[in-house]
């Protein structure tokens, strides 16, 4: 039984189970649609649930965009224009592709559909700036956020009232023809507002809620600024359907599947993971101590599953992401324990701004740190996960996924 490959095995295949071309196939097939059909496909697996509605509905497509992160396209579609942008900050690009699918839903009428694809990442990469606001203060906005360990839920109550199109926005556009949502949700307790910023779904936050995140968070803003946040979002759209196709549920059961093939007792532990990252990393091996100590909650060979989001606050220059921060946290905290591994990864492959999904680490990870000249604590400090995790040879790279649907986490013990 080797516990490291054992728990990649669990992490790809749950990850494959959430495939969003299987997602889109059977909520598609056997549906028809009377009009003209319009695709719009945003985030990160953008890609992969057009390709999907196009091998479903073919030449039935009249139009439609793909608009995914930079390196997530696999080349183009037939009958979709395909677009990249930057992740998770806009750019020009954004808005340019994001221009380009307002003009793609104007002139339909009530009989036409507007499929609009969405999976995480949509926030950044479906923007268009209300007037008088520009790209340079939605970048602002969202970097202070960022950094200061916002949650997604309040990055995208402030993002929807600075935009055009979040915030139920776009399905006003698209109207009178009826928006029909499929979503990969990458947002705790699925909440459809909250994914990508909810462009075609009324809008939950309120006004207060904004104004108290300011608050909370120190947040000073332009007269501009402080006068959209101010203005209140579309609270009914009588011309949606939202459906979610998949979510972190589905990734944990499909890891749990998996590990009980293998031969681990399997226990989701929570599908609500959030918080500061390094919190995060040492509750998980806090639950490892115990295991070992007196086999609850649950006696080895077993796999503790959770899924989920957490956060960073950054304070230092190093580089990494929400699932490097908790896996170097969590290899501090197990220093020198055996029979033990632990796997944090994106499951859209992508851990912040690197190159790595996540990380897996054991009792050893903070040895081989130290051997390659390195303080692990230093590092965690420093923000600087990434560096860490290559130095002992446990990051995981697994390459764009093709899906989004928050984060998984799982600790094998024997």
């Amino acid at each position: 039984m080797d516990l490291r490959q054992d728990a990649l095995a669990i992490g790809l295949s749950a990850i494959g189970a959430v495939a969003p071309e299987t997602a889109v196939q059977r909520h598609l097939r056997g549906r028809s649609y009377p009009g003209r059909i319009v695709v719009v496909s945003i985030g990160k697996a953008a890609w992969a649930m057009a390709k999907a509605t196009q091998g479903v509905l073919g030449e039935a497509i009249d139009r439609g965009i793909v608009i995914t992160k930079d390196g997530h396209s696999r080349g183009p579609i037939e009958g979709l224009v395909v677009r990249e942008a930057s992740h998770p900050i806009p750019d020009e690009r954004a808005i340019a592709a994001t221009t380009e699918a307002l003009e793609m839903v104007q002139g339909l009428e009530p009989n036409d559909t507007v499929l609009f694809l969405v999976s995480g990442g949509g926030s950044a990469l479906f923007e268009k700036p209300l007037p008088g606001i520009g790209l340079a203060d939605l970048k602002a906005v969202t970097d202070r956020l960022l950094r200061a360990g916002a949650d997604i839920v309040t990055i995208n109550a402030i993002r929807k009232r600075l935009s055009a199109v979040k915030g139920g926005r776009f399905a006003l556009e698209a109207g009178p023809a009826r928006v029909e949502t499929l979503a990969l949700s990458d947002v705790l307790g699925d909440r459809l507002d909250s994914i990508a910023s909810g462009p075609a779904y009324p809008d939950q936050t309120t006004t207060e809620d904004v104004l108290e995140a300011l608050r909370r968070f120190d947040l000073e803003l332009s007269p501009v600024l402080a006068e959209a946040l101010r203005t209140e979002t579309p609270k009914q759209l009588p011309n949606i359907e939202s459906h979610v196709i998949g979510s972190v549920s589905v990734l944990c059961e499909a890891a749990r599947a998996e590990a009980d093939r293998r031969g681990y007792t399997p226990l989701v532990l929570t599908t609500f993971l959030e918080g500061e990252a390094r919190e995060a990393g040492v509750f998980v091996a806090a639950i490892a101590k115990q295991i070992h100590a007196n086999g609850r909650p649950v006696a080895p060979p077993c796999a503790v599953i959770l899924g989920g989001e957490t956060v960073v606050h950054v304070t230092g220059h190093g580089r990494g992401g929400r699932n490097q921060e908790m896996a170097l946290s969590a290899a501090i905290a197990l220093e020198g324990l055996t029979g033990t591994v632990f796997l944090a990864v994106g499951s859209d492959g992508s851990d912040g701004p690197t190159d790595a999904a996540g990380g897996v680490v054991d009792g050893t990870t903070t040895q081989r740190i130290r051997a390659s000249g390195h303080n692990p604590r230093a590092l965690l400090e420093n923000n600087d996960s990434y560096s860490a995790l290559e130095s002992a040879g446990d990051l995981v790279r697994t390459g764009p996924t093709g899906t989004n649907v928050n984060d998984l986490a799982v600790l094998l013990i024997r």
